[in-house]
C-alpha cells in the first residue's frame, strides 16, 4: 500500500466493548515501523502495526489516559507469503491474556509482553466519530504499511476465534482463507475483499464503505493463490532497493542482485520484465549466488568453476548478448533482435526447467525465432550443476542507476497496467504478451500443478 490509505470513522458500536479484526497480509517492506490499522482520535489511540524489529504491536490508549501495549516475541520477516493474523479484543475480561488475544494462521498465539486494559474500556476502533485508518497510523502521522492487504473483517460487538475467518485444508494442511465468513457485523462491521478497483467496498451488508487515499495498486497476487515476487530479504547492498509490492528493483551498482521469492523445481515458467536501459539482465539463479556477484565472482561462482548454477543474459549493447551457462563460461553471441535502450521495452523469459532450455524475448518476439512452445531455438541451453531450484533473477550489467519493474502475473510493471490481459492455460495471471503454450506463470497453484 506504500503511501495509500483507507478511512472511515466509526458509528454508534452494537457492542463496544467487543470486537474482531481479521485480515491477510503479505509484507515488501521490512525492519521498518508500519501500521496497519490505526485510530488517533483525542486521548484515545489504538494502533497495530509493525515495529522497525519486525515484531507485531498492539496499543491501546482509553478516553482516560490508561495505556496498554501488547508485542509478540515471533517475528514477521517473511516476504514471499500470507500471513493470516485475527485480533479479538473483549475489556469485559479480568485477564490481559482474555482481553486481547491474537491468533496467527489459525494458531492462537500467546503475547511475549502484555499489559491489561481498563474494565469496560471502548477501544479507538469502535469509538463513535473516530476515524480508521487502515494502512496508516492517522491523518497527520505516516507509518504506511508496505506490502498486500486482503479480506479485512472487522466484527463490532463479538469477539471471534480464528475459526470463523480461515480453516484448515485437509489436503495440505495448510491455513486458508473463508472467503465469505459467517459472522455477525454488527453496527461497524465492514467486510472489504479489496480484489477490485475500489478496494474500500464494503461488502458485509452494512455499507460501512471506506474513502481510498492515494492510488491501491490491484494485483492478482493473493492469500488463496500466492504469485512470485522479488525477494525483499535477498537485495544487494548500496541504493538497491524494492518497491511496489517487491516487483520494482532500483539498484546503482552492477553486483548487484535479487531474484524471485518462489524457485521453479521443474516444470515450464514465463515472466516478463521492462528495462530502463541498456545492460540489462534477464535469467535464472540459483541460491549458491549471493547478492553481491563481485564476491561471487571471488568464490569462483560467477565465470569461474564453482557449482551454483546461472543462466542469464545481459545485453552490452542493443543487439549483442553476454551470457554465464553453468559458472564455467561467459559466451558472447549477437542476436537478430534488436533491444531499443528505451524504459517501455518490454523482455520476456520462458524456461523449460526440465529440460535446460531459457528462451528471451522483447516485445513479443522471441530472440532467433524461437519457439518455447514447440522447444525450438532456445536462446541458451544449460545444465544445472546443483541440486538448488531456479528462481528467476534480476540486476544489470552497469554502475549507472537502474530501474526495472516485474509482471510475474499480477498485471502491472510497477504502477503501470498491462494493455493486455493473457492469462496462462490455467487461468492465472495477466500478462502484456500472450504465454506460450505448455507454459505458466509463477504462483503456488501452478507450482503445485506444474512445477
Amino acid at each position: 500500500m506504500a503511501s495509500t490509505t483507507l478511512y472511515r470513522a466509526a458509528s454508534t458500536a452494537t457492542g463496544a466493548t467487543k470486537y474482531t479484526l481479521s485480515m491477510w497480509i503479505k509484507r515488501s517492506n521490512i525492519s521498518v515501523e508500519q501500521t496497519l490499522i490505526g485510530v488517533v482520535s483525542g486521548t484515545t489511540i489504538e494502533l497495530i502495526k509493525f515495529g522497525s524489529n519486525n515484531l507485531l504491536y498492539w496499543y491501546n490508549r482509553d478516553a482516560a489516559g490508561n495505556a496498554a501495549e501488547n508485542s509478540t516475541t515471533q517475528v514477521f520477516r517473511d516476504v514471499g507469503a500470507f500471513y493470516n493474523l485475527v485480533f479479538a479484543y473483549d475489556s469485559t475480561q479480568a485477564s490481559a491474556a482474555d482481553q486481547k488475544k491474537i491468533y496467527i494462521n489459525g494458531v492462537a498465539t500467546t503475547w511475549g509482553s502484555a499489559s491489561a486494559i481498563q474494565s469496560n474500556a471502548v477501544p479507538g476502533m469502535n469509538l463513535s466519530g473516530a476515524t480508521r485508518y487502515i494502512g496508516r497510523e492517522g491523518s497527520g502521522t505516516d507509518y504506511y504499511y508496505d506490502g498486500l492487504m486482503s479480506y479485512v473483517s472487522f466484527v463490532d460487538g463479538t469477539a471471534y476465534d480464528q475459526s470463523y475467518f480461515g480453516e484448515t485444508d485437509s489436503s495440505s494442511g495448510i491455513w486458508k482463507i473463508k472467503t465469505s465468513p459467517s459472522v455477525t457485523y454488527g453496527n461497524n462491521g465492514f467486510f472489504l475483499k479489496m480484489d477490485t478497483s475500489s478496494p474500500g467496498t464494503d461488502t458485509s451488508g452494512n455499507n460501512n464503505t471506506f474513502t481510498a487515499s492515494g492510488t491501491p495498486t490491484l494485483t492478482q497476487d493473493n492469500a488463496s493463490n500466492v504469485f512470485t515476487t522479488l525477494n525483499g530479504i535477498h537485495v544487494g547492498g548500496g541504493n538497491s532497493t524494492l518497491s511496489n509490492g517487491n516487483t520494482t528493483y532500483s539498484l546503482s551498482n552492477y553486483s548487484y542482485n535479487t531474484r524471485s521469492t518462489l524457485g521453479m523445481p521443474s516444470g515450464k515458467f514465463y515472466w516478463e520484465q521492462n528495462q530502463s536501459g541498456t545492460n540489462t539482465r534477464i535469467g535464472l539463479i540459483t541460491s549458491g549466488f549471493t547478492t553481491d556477484l563481485d564476491t561471487d565472482n571471488a568464490n569462483a561462482y560467477y565465470g569461474g568453476s564453482g557449482g551454483g548454477g546461472v543462466y542469464l543474459l545481459m545485453s552490452n549493447t542493443t543487439t549483442s548478448w553476454q551470457y554465464t551457462n553453468n559458472d564455467t563460461s561467459q559466451n558472447t553471441g549477437t542476436y537478430t533482435t534488436a533491444i531499443a535502450s528505451g524504459a517501455n521495452d518490454i523482455l520476456m523469459g520462458a524456461v523449460d526447467v526440465d529440460a535446460g532450455k531459457l528462451w528471451i524475448g522483447v516485445n513479443g518476439v522471441w530472440f532467433n525465432s524461437g519457439n518455447p512452445a514447440t522447444g525450438s531455438n532456445a536462446t541458451l541451453t544449460f545444465t544445472n550443476s546443483s541440486s538448488d531450484e531456479l528462481q528467476i533473477f534480476a540486476g544489470y550489467g552497469t554502475s549507472s542507476a537502474r530501474v526495472s519493474s516485474f509482471n510475474f502475473g499480477n498485471g502491472f510493471f510497477g504502477t503501470t497496467a498491462v494493455t493486455s490481459s493473457n492469462a496462462d492455460a490455467a487461468g492465472h495471471g495477466l500478462m502484456e504478451y500472450a504465454v506460450p503454450t505448455g507454459y505458466y506463470t509463477l504462483c503456488t497453484k501452478n507450482l503445485n500443478t506444474y512445477g
